[in-house]
């Protein structure tokens, strides 16, 4: 066990998605629906799709390699190994275990979460407090989703909606005041069956839900999920805000997760901000889930939008139904 450290957070990041991109266009030709359909009611133009025959975890061991890179720890030194997915190739082994194969983590010890879309958060909270009391040092969060083999590709509803892709997060100990300043987790089970994927259990309702051959696909009550999508965000962005005692001019970036155009616009609406406070890149990648996060924030750091510093939102809400957020001090040099 290490000596207790202040504060933790990301010291390396990385990110992966297929290479196959699938347009609007395209979706044109597979279901009842149009590119000026999914544009307005969704803000997406395109998303990258797994082969099908290609399996998620390869996302998942590219991004973690990736964030490796970027942090120069090597694989031997990593402590836990989390990944967030709620499409894992496997029940068993967790995706976790086939990344620390994969890149040669041999001492870490291995686990998959599932949250949803609010995941990589989730991941990051678990994460700060082992680095925090001194039980591990290093922890790889990676966040993996392969969505598009769960989605009825005749449901214009959903199959529009969702890509596949993977991020992660190198995290560990920070200079103090730096990397997570607060955070939030949180769950409304009372909710759960308004987004869900049967897999070793299906009920009558689940059968008459889904009109597809295939029951065991991706259903969601799209209405109810935005209106609790609208409210949540803001909400969590506000409380982690109060929590670290700064208000909404402190922050240089807010990142939500990347679901809808018109979720992240209501978002805006009630926080009373610009759009230009808000990082938006669904209309390239759509839906990924909890990857949607990193993948956004990868981005934003090659881009050199934010520097050591800043400080930034990190908010998702998903299927459980959850929520989570946390506001990050930048630590990283550009």
């Amino acid at each position: 066990m290490n000596k207790k450290v202040k504060s933790a957070g990301i010291i390396g990041i990385g990110s992966s998605v297929p290479e196959k991109t699938l347009t609007n266009k395209d979706l044109e030709k597979m279901v009842d629906t149009s590119d000026e359909w999914i544009l307005k009611r969704t803000g997406i133009s395109e998303r990258r799709i797994l082969e099908k025959e290609e399996p998620a975890s390869t996302l998942a061991i590219k991004a973690a390699k990736n964030a490796l890179r970027s942090s120069g720890i090597d694989a031997s030194e990593i402590d836990l190994i989390i990944v967030t997915t709620d499409t894992p190739d496997y029940l068993t082994p967790a995706t976790a275990c086939m990344v620390q194969g994969a890149i040669g983590a041999v001492k870490a010890a291995a686990f998959d979460l599932n949250a949803a879309c609010s995941g990589i958060v989730y991941g990051m909270t678990v994460a700060e407090q082992f680095i925090k009391n001194g039980y591990y040092k290093y922890i790889l969060v990676v966040a993996c989703e392969g969505l598009t083999k769960v989605v009825d590709w005749e449901d214009r509803n959903t199959c529009v909606l969702f890509g596949d892709g993977a991020g992660a997060f190198m995290m560990g100990p920070v200079e103090d005041g730096y990397g997570m300043l607060s955070s939030e987790i949180g769950a409304d089970g009372s909710s759960c069956k308004l987004i869900t994927v049967p897999c070793c259990a299906i009920t009558e309702d689940d059968l008459q839900k889904r009109a597809h051959e295939n029951k065991r696909v991706l259903w969601m009550n799209g209405k109810e999920v935005f209106k609790f999508a609208v409210t949540i965000m803001p909400e969590a962005t506000m409380r982690v805000m109060e929590k670290a005692k700064l208000k909404l001019e402190d922050i240089k970036l807010i990142i939500p997760h990347q679901a809808n155009k018109r979720i992240i616009e209501g978002a805006i609406k009630r926080l009373q901000i610009s759009k230009e406070k808000v990082y938006t890149c669904v209309q390239r990648y759509g839906n990924i889930s909890s990857a949607s996060i990193p993948v956004a924030l990868d981005e934003i750091v090659k881009a050199c939008k934010i520097k050591k510093g800043d400080n930034i939102v990190l908010v998702g809400f998903g299927g459980g139904l959850t929520w989570a957020a946390t506001i990050v001090k930048w630590s990283m040099n550009g």
